[in-house]
């Protein structure tokens, strides 16, 4: 798990990718780009999501989560997580899970899986910025 400053970025995308590329025993890659949507809130366009985190609990509880799904998905062999911390405009990446594993149905599976225990568990809160440059806080849904 890491935590990025900002947006995830598609020179961080790539990176990611050509690791997994070296999990040559892996014949499966699945990837989840969670991307901030200019959502209309009450009239107003979110413009961007201004990220906070509890870092030492995200470390934490990450490292449970892929310890979850490795005990979970016997095929998997690698999980990386990124998730931005920050402000990320709409239209930018904010979460990127990547997930080797043996074939296409585990890695598939446990990428699925990896966001939702995310979402559930993970302390960080999201302040959505919108075009008049007020704010609110949200909860992850």
């Amino acid at each position: 798990m890491r935590l990025i400053e900002g947006p995830v970025t598609p020179e961080i995308i790539s990176g990611i990718i050509s690791k997994g590329q070296q999990k040559t025993e892996c014949g499966a890659h699945a990837i989840f780009l969670g991307q901030v949507r200019n959502d209309i809130v009450e009239g107003r366009e979110v413009k961007a999501i201004d990220y906070s985190a509890y870092e030492e609990m995200v470390i934490m509880e990450a490292d449970k989560i892929s310890k979850t799904l490795l005990s979970e998905f016997d095929d998997v062999a690698w999980i990386e997580i990124l998730h931005s911390k920050g402000e990320v405009p709409a239209g930018r990446i904010s979460l990127m899970v990547f997930v080797s594993a043996g074939h296409r149905g585990q890695a598939s599976k446990a990428c699925a899986r990896a966001v939702e225990l995310i979402k559930e568990k993970l302390p960080i809160w999201k302040k959505e910025i919108f075009s008049d440059d007020s704010s609110r806080w949200r909860e992850n849904e």
